[in-house]
């Protein structure tokens, strides 16, 4: 896992076409902004372990793809 720092306004780029900006910090949540092509699906972890368990509930005899726990 890539840690870095970054300060409000700041951005980091993920590949060349997706950009992750910090816009702003309040107490421990920290809001960000990400620009991404209209191809490239961005979810929340929880909304995205939600669409999968949706997706895979529908296919009879499908399991779930083990996540790492590292959050990666």
């Amino acid at each position: 896992m890539l840690i870095l720092t970054r300060r409000i306004g700041e951005t980091l780029m993920v590949g060349d076409e997706v950009t992750v900006t910090v816009l702003g910090i309040k107490g421990n949540q920290v809001r960000i902004g990400v620009n991404a092509p209209n191809d490239v699906a961005v979810h929340r972890q929880e909304v995205y372990e939600k669409i999968q368990k949706e997706a895979n509930g529908s296919q009879p005899g499908v399991e779930p793809q083990a996540e790492n726990s590292a959050g990666d």
